[in-house]
């Protein structure tokens, strides 16, 4: 037990191998919902790991590891879209090419070949706070938070997110009638 007169001692930082079992999946899916195809999802999962070995050493636990893991996820999917043209690539996938599990209820995989379509057509900043609060859950308090933008922002890009993807489902249901 500490006394009043003894500081407590910080708990050490996670290792990357502890990072990566218990964030693999969340940092896999945010790039995914961040507009990284899933052709290249592994490679950019790899070079996101690998700022967080590097960077590591530096976490000072002031937010949580998924809000900080998030940054860097964030960073990593705009470095590889900004980086796509000199590639002379197309960041826009065929929904052919959206390979899932088929571990997944056919209906549950429509709805995500879907959502991807639907983000793909959201610029940066809508996209970001509508996968924060509608995909991941985080409350607009903590969505403002790790994007660093005023809460009234947030509203007014979360509402218009919506409102567009909202639109595009909409239009696609009606061409598949």
């Amino acid at each position: 037990m500490v006394s009043p007169s003894q500081p407590a001692v910080a708990a050490p930082p996670p290792t990357t191998a502890q990072v990566f079992a218990q964030y693999g999946p969340y940092v896999f899916r945010t790039l995914r919902y961040l507009g990284v195809p899933e052709r290249d999802l592994p490679d950019v999962v790899q070079e996101t790991f690998v700022v967080v070995h590097r960077k590591l050493p530096e976490f000072e636990a002031r937010s949580s590891v998924r809000t900080w893991l998030y940054r860097i996820c964030r960073r990593t999917a705009s470095d590889y879209r900004r980086k796509a043209h000199v590639r002379r690539e197309s960041l826009r996938q065929p929904t052919d090419e959206l390979v899932l599990p088929t571990t997944q209820p056919v209906h549950a995989l429509e709805a995500r070949q879907l959502l991807l379509r639907a983000l793909d057509t959201l610029d940066d900043e809508k996209r970001e706070v509508f996968v924060l609060a509608e995909v991941e859950g985080l409350t607009m308090t903590g969505v403002v938070e790790v994007l660093g933008c005023p809460l009234q922002t947030g509203y007014s890009r979360l509402s218009a997110a919506r409102k567009r993807v909202e639109e595009f489902v909409r239009a696609t249901q009606r061409g598949a009638a």
